[in-house]
């Protein structure tokens, strides 16, 4: 009997440990896709900008090549 709550205490604690190490692993994610959202952000605003800023040739002009 004693044999078997040790076994069973070992599996907590791995599993406490498995969890804790998922916990950081979701944390370290999640702060990854923050800063990759807030960099899409502005990459997307300058694209913007610049869209509006320089309008690009008539979609049905010829290119001067034709």
């Amino acid at each position: 009997m004693e044999d078997t709550i040790r076994q069973l205490q070992e599996r907590i604690t791995h599993l406490q440990r498995h969890i804790e190490q998922q916990d950081r692993a979701f944390l370290e994610l999640s702060l990854e896709v923050s800063k990759l959202a807030t960099r899409l952000a502005r990459a997307e605003s300058k694209v913007q900008q610049i869209g509006e800023s320089e309008p690009g040739p008539p979609a049905d002009e010829r290119p001067p090549h034709w």
